[in-house]
């Protein structure tokens, strides 16, 4: 797989690719993920409901955030590679936010699922032609093609896994 091209990028995801652009997207996923789990399972637990503001998340809630986005554009890729071209709905991150049960998890489990999760995106990746990488589907009135997805996915944790270096730690 070669490096994105930022003029296929949607405007909203630039910030998220210019994170890893210049690694190859199974790359990317691979060392974005490994970074993100060393550094969750380096957390002390008691940490994980900490807030650096009020009305932010809390750490735990940011890492379920960050495992339902990643679930939720693995879907795109997997929908747009299979040649579906169904339109597909937005999601409001901050409804789910509530819903995910993170303050009765742990580090440890969210840590451990997060690396299970990228490896299933990986296997999912490495399954994909040349063909189904350049396929394109629209969500949330945006176009998108699969490639371009996976380097949203890594860029995305990227951009969290700062936020969670700078902001909480």
């Amino acid at each position: 797989m070669t490096r994105p091209d930022l003029t296929t990028v949607a405007a909203f995801y630039k910030g998220y690719v210019e994170n890893v652009k210049d690694q190859d997207m199974l790359e990317a996923l691979t060392q974005s993920n490994k970074l993100t789990v060393d550094l969750v399972r380096s957390i002390p637990e008691s940490k994980g409901d900490f807030r650096y503001q009020p009305g932010k998340w809390s750490i735990k809630e940011l890492l379920c955030h960050m495992i339902d986005v990643e679930r939720i554009f693995a879907y795109r890729a997997l929908r747009f590679a299979r040649n579906d071209k169904t339109p597909l709905h937005g999601f409001e991150e901050n409804d789910y936010a509530p819903e995910a049960n993170a303050a009765n998890r742990n580090l440890k489990d969210l840590a451990d699922e997060q690396e299970r999760l990228r490896a299933t995106t990986v296997d999912l990746y490495k399954s994909f032609t040349p063909e189904m990488l350049q396929r394109t589907g629209t969500a949330n009135k945006t176009e998108l093609s699969v490639f371009n997805l996976g380097y949203i996915i890594a860029g995305h944790e990227t951009h969290h896994r700062k936020i969670l270096q700078e902001r909480y730690l």
